[in-house]
């Protein structure tokens, strides 16, 4: 497997496009105010200069698919949309916004139904192969006149090079798009999958908050898709977290075009595994960016837990590790605070014996000791601060209960998350 350049347009028989369309200036004006921005958009089109907040993905031929959502109870009116659209196991096009979460609205639905016909609409295939993602602040209506504008000039400009467009357009308080493409072999033939996503803050597992689109050009079978994907995302998007507030419209989708010509994959086929374990390298490299990326993030937080009884204990011990406001906060300091560490995993309901476990900090600087069978050992505080002041901090777990592992993902905790959340609405 190679990492390769492209996104979610690097395997074949895929385009995208983003643009920005004014999502966020309309739901601040009238509706005559509204019609004259827009209006004004078109006069100038590409002479904005602002961020895109509207993005197309779009396939040659009809896919299958497959999609995981929030499991928070109030969901976003697109995951309701995609759902019943996924009910075949096919699809052809996303189309997603920024700026505007469309939930909790009383109209919600009605015009998540309507982006999903404009696009198809503009790309002359059938509206239930439409998938909708939206994605920014709760509870505001979602102005419906510039998505509507917006989707035939994004139709016009979707390209084989138009991932990173796309990538742009979903982000809110993402600082760096998340843009990523992986190559391998799958039955002698050349297969690609490709992935976009956002995601920064309002993350947490199970699964975690954020847009995800993944394309491949692998032939697969609606039902291996879907099995793969939720393996996949088992152990990247659901071990991820940044703030621990579950997001209202979480969604991962995938297409596979079956455009690279292999045999098609059913979960009975030597091969799946091949592409689950590609499939979850690509999962787990966008997970990480997303950590790295979290709102008011300095460092990429991991923690590795090996000697665990089992997985479900592995996992318990690393997301508790990972979302301990304590552990967080210390890794922004570089403040080898290990007991803070010791205590998650004591409260994490993980059947552990604390008087087993060892903690090490590591990181590109080094690795230092702090913990040694539940309790302290001597280091040395201005090594440990140099390893810990290094953009990505690995913490590692040893319980010796196991074999059981688990990886999970997350990020400091700094004074700029409550600035950007302070005022996030307004």
């Amino acid at each position: 497997m190679k990492w390769i350049d492209g996104g979610v347009t690097a395997p074949q028989g895929f385009r995208a496009a983003g643009v920005y369309a004014g999502i966020h200036a309309c739901s601040q004006l009238s509706e005559k105010e509204s019609a004259a921005f827009i209006q004004n958009l078109r006069d100038c089109y590409g002479k904005q200069g602002h961020k895109n907040d509207l993005a197309l993905l779009c396939a040659d031929v009809p896919c299958t698919a497959a999609g995981i959502f929030t499991s928070n109870l109030v969901k976003g009116a697109p995951i309701a949309v995609c759902k019943e659209h996924l009910k075949n196991g096919w699809a052809q096009a996303v189309v997603a916004n920024s700026a505007n979460a469309n939930t909790c609205n009383a109209d919600g639905l009605q015009k998540a139904e309507a982006m999903a016909e404009a696009a198809a609409a503009a790309l002359h295939i059938p509206e239930e192969d439409v998938l909708v993602a939206s994605t920014g602040v709760i509870g505001q209506p979602l102005p419906l006149p510039p998505i509507l504008a917006g989707i035939p000039r994004i139709a016009e400009r979707l390209s084989a090079d138009g991932s990173l467009e796309a990538a742009t357009a979903i982000m809110t308080t993402d600082r760096v798009p998340k843009n990523m493409a992986v190559e391998f072999s799958l039955g002698g033939k050349t297969v690609r999958i490709g992935g976009i996503s956002k995601g920064s803050g309002m993350i947490h597992p199970n699964m975690c908050t954020m847009l995800c689109f993944l394309t491949t050009d692998a032939a697969v079978s609606a039902a291996a898709l879907d099995k793969a994907l939720r393996l996949a995302a088992k152990d990247s998007f659901n071990m991820l977290s940044v703030d621990e507030d579950m997001s209202t419209n979480d969604t991962c989708l995938l297409l596979a075009d079956g455009a690279a010509g292999n045999e098609e994959l059913t979960s009975d086929s030597p091969d799946f595994p091949v592409f689950v374990t590609a499939l979850r390298k690509l999962c787990i490299q966008l997970a990480r960016a997303m950590a790295k990326d979290g709102e008011g993030a300095k460092h990429l937080l991991v923690c590795e837990v090996a000697g665990a009884v089992s997985d479900a204990d592995a996992r318990k011990v690393a997301k508790a590790i990972v979302c301990s406001s304590l552990v967080k906060a210390a890794i922004f300091g570089a403040d080898a605070n290990w007991g803070r560490v010791l205590c998650a995993v004591g409260y994490c309901g993980a059947n552990v014996d604390v008087h087993k476990v060892d903690v090490d900090f590591s990181s590109p600087a080094g690795t230092i000791p702090v913990c040694r069978s539940g309790a302290g050992v001597p280091f040395d505080e201005d090594r440990a601060k140099e390893i810990l002041l290094q953009d990505e901090i690995t913490v590692m777990v040893t319980l010796h209960d196991g074999t059981a592992t688990a990886t999970a993902y997350g990020c400091d905790l700094t004074y700029d998350y409550v600035k950007i959340n302070g005022d996030y609405r307004t």
